[in-house]
């Protein structure tokens, strides 16, 4: 049996073409169903529905052969036994810096000051100012992160940004981009040896989804 791990939200949406361009289809609809394993029409694939960070950890510790996760998350993580075959040029987004509007950043930054940054991405933020020669006080949250800036938690954050919208509603501005974030194919090193003849075929499933 072939476990695919998804999380629910838009990476699941932008993936259920890719996986029905490939021959596989959901028996039950997941936004429908407390399930968190699927049964697909193909008997040896089934689909199991994870936290979008835990996605790599499933992959990575065999509870998944395949799975998709988005770059950022990818990132942050710390295994090594992942294959990244694709890039699935699904949940395209940026990793943005962000600070209220009356904030000076590029003041700030000119002047390599301290800066308190909130987020849930520590590795891309320390790297990121860590270039720049830039000392920070990281803050670790799980959510609402436009929150911190505005109750003083912090001066700025580092997260995800799509439309700008959730930033303009709280009086928050895009100041620098760090990088594109999409989400890429990821395989279990051992599961693509073992089961090869189901994987591959797989594989290339998605990448002749990507070019159409």
């Amino acid at each position: 049996m072939i476990t695919i791990a998804l999380s629910k939200g838009r990476i699941f949406t932008e993936t259920m073409p890719m996986l029905n361009a490939a021959g596989i289809f959901c028996k039950d609809d997941p936004d429908e169903s407390r399930k968190l394993v699927f049964e697909t029409n193909q008997k040896d694939i089934q689909l199991i529905i994870v936290r979008a960070s835990d996605v790599p950890t499933y992959v990575e510790w065999g509870g998944a052969d395949i799975g998709i996760a988005g770059k950022d998350i990818l990132d942050e993580y710390d295994g090594t036994e992942l294959y990244q075959p694709l890039d699935l040029n699904i949940g395209r987004c940026k990793m943005m810096v962000a600070a209220k509007k009356d904030f000076n950043y590029r003041e700030i930054v000119a002047k390599r000051a301290h800066l308190r940054v909130a987020t849930k991405y520590p590795k891309a933020a320390r790297e990121f100012f860590g270039k720049k020669g830039i000392h920070i006080d990281l803050i670790k949250l799980y959510g609402s992160m436009e929150l911190a800036p505005i109750v003083g938690l912090s001066d700025v954050i580092v997260d995800l940004v799509s439309t700008g919208k959730t930033l303009e509603a709280n009086n928050l501005v895009a100041t620098e981009e760090i990088s594109n974030i999409s989400s890429r194919l990821i395989v279990n090193k051992a599961s693509l040896k073992i089961n090869r003849e189901i994987l591959q075929p797989l594989i290339q499933k998605f990448s002749d989804a990507i070019s159409k």
